[in-house]
């Protein structure tokens, strides 16, 4: 063999194995195995529960809860009748030691056995005073602690003392316990207090801002006269000639003469007007001019005012 030919196999076969070594190995992954269907059945049940979960999800917000305290009403009238009973006790007696042992045994069923002891020498037989009550007032009643509760009271007393008498008024508080069951004991001797004193409040009075006209005012002044003669011995058919829904109640009282109306103050709001009246009456049955207040709303209609509230 030449050289030469010797040369080109040399060649033709280094340069296939220079083919073989560029070549890149490639890797075959059967799509068969377990891992890659183990993976495939992961994704799927991935993807369910996902759409699962979109279609039964449950809304859900943020619930703010409010609180509604509603003030409990007590009924106080067994407390003031109990306090009222005690008063009439506590406050009378005869000058006699037979009227001052029955007071004593009396005040058993309102007191404390500790209130019975400070209270057995408060009346004795030779002070030559008796007493007889003549009004018992109870003036409030408040809740200071748990059953326990507070009642201010007013007493006239007619006190005797010799040949002299007279009427004398006071003011206490005492302390009263209720229990379950309704039974009440008093808990704290009467003691010397105030009674409510006069307000300095003043309401506002109503004052006339030029919204009915001279003509309005004239008109609704006669019908009120009208109205309020007729009032206190109407029936309720005649009232509905001038007052609507039974904007005020019937009186059906003969006794009651209409002498006239006072201080009226008329307002006006869109086609309403506001009537402040008062109405005074001469109350046959006494002898007393008795003044009453109105404040009613009236409206026109066909030419006629009416009393609607």
């Amino acid at each position: 063999m030449s050289l030469e030919r010797q040369g080109n196999e040399m060649f033709q076969k280094k340069n296939r194995n220079q083919e073989k070594q560029k070549k890149p190995r490639v890797l075959h992954i059967g799509t068969r195995r377990p891992v890659v269907a183990a993976l495939w059945a992961l994704l799927i049940c991935a993807f369910a529960f996902a759409v699962y979960k979109n279609f039964t999800a449950v809304d859900t917000h943020t619930v703010h809860e409010t609180t509604v305290v509603q003030q409990e009403v007590t009924d106080t009238n067994a407390i003031e009748s109990f306090v009222t009973n005690f008063a009439k006790v506590y406050y009378s007696w005869e000058q006699s030691a037979a009227s001052i042992e029955q007071r004593t045994e009396n005040l058993k069923y309102y007191l404390t056995d500790e209130l019975q002891a400070l209270n057995a020498d408060t009346v004795r037989s030779d002070v030559p005073v008796s007493s007889k009550v003549e009004d018992v007032q109870i003036w409030s009643v408040e809740q200071t602690g748990d059953k326990v509760y507070k009642v201010v009271y007013s007493v006239s007393q007619k006190v005797v003392n010799g040949e002299e008498s007279s009427t004398v008024t006071s003011v206490y508080e005492v302390s009263v316990y209720v229990d379950d069951a309704g039974d009440m004991v008093i808990i704290q001797s009467p003691t010397i207090t105030g009674k409510p004193a006069k307000s300095d409040y003043s309401p506002k009075a109503a004052e006339p801002d030029g919204t009915v006209s001279a003509q309005e005012s004239t008109e609704i002044t006669e019908f009120l006269t009208t109205f309020f003669t007729l009032y206190p011995s109407a029936s309720e058919q005649e009232l509905s000639y001038y007052v609507s829904s039974g904007a005020l109640p019937v009186i059906e009282n003969d006794s009651y003469v209409f002498a006239a109306l006072v201080n009226t103050v008329f307002t006006k709001s869109g086609d309403t007007v506001t009537a402040n009246v008062s109405v005074q009456y001469l109350d046959q049955q006494t002898g007393m001019t008795q003044i009453s207040q109105f404040v009613v709303e009236l409206k026109k209609s066909d030419k006629n005012w009416e009393i609607i509230s």
